[in-house]
C-alpha cells in the first residue's frame, strides 16, 4: 500500500489525540534510528517521503500516526512527515513498523534489503 507523504512542518493539533509514546520513548527511537540505522532513514525518506534526491536523513520525533524526519536535498533542510500503514499504540510496533517501511523502500529503490 503507498502512502502520501505530508510535506510540512509538524504541528499539533489540538482535535488530534496525543502521541502514545512517552517522550523519553521518542528520544531512545530516534535516537538508535539516527545512530544505527541513518542509511536505513535515508532509504525510507527518498522512497516513502518522496524525496529521491535526498543527501541525508534524520527522524526528529513520532507519534502514533506517523515518524517525522529533517532530510537534505540540494544543500537546504525540508521537513517530511511519513505516516505509518495503520496507527501504532504500543512501542514493539515501532520496529516492526519501521522494518516494513525499509523493505518497503528498498523493493520501490530496488535495492536488496539486509536483514533486520
Amino acid at each position: 500500500m503507498r502512502r502520501t507523504p505530508v510535506r510540512q512542518e509538524p504541528q499539533e493539533n489540538p482535535t488530534v489525540p496525543s502521541s502514545p509514546f512517552a517522550p523519553e520513548v521518542v528520544t531512545a527511537v530516534t535516537a538508535h534510528m539516527n545512530d544505527d540505522h541513518a542509511e536505513d532513514t535515508l532509504l525510507i525518506c527518498r522512497a516513502l517521503g518522496a524525496q529521491p534526491d535526498a543527501t541525508a536523513a534524520r527522524m526528529t520525533g513520532l507519534d502514533g500516526e506517523g515518524g517525522d524526519y529533517t532530510v537534505t536535498v540540494d544543500g537546504a533542510e525540508r521537513q517530511v512527515r511519513i505516516p505509518w500503514a495503520a496507527p501504532l499504540t504500543e512501542r514493539a510496533q515501532i520496529r516492526a513498523e519501521v522494518v516494513r517501511m525499509y523493505q518497503e523502500a528498498c523493493a520501490e529503490l530496488g535495492l536488496t534489503p539486509r536483514g533486520h
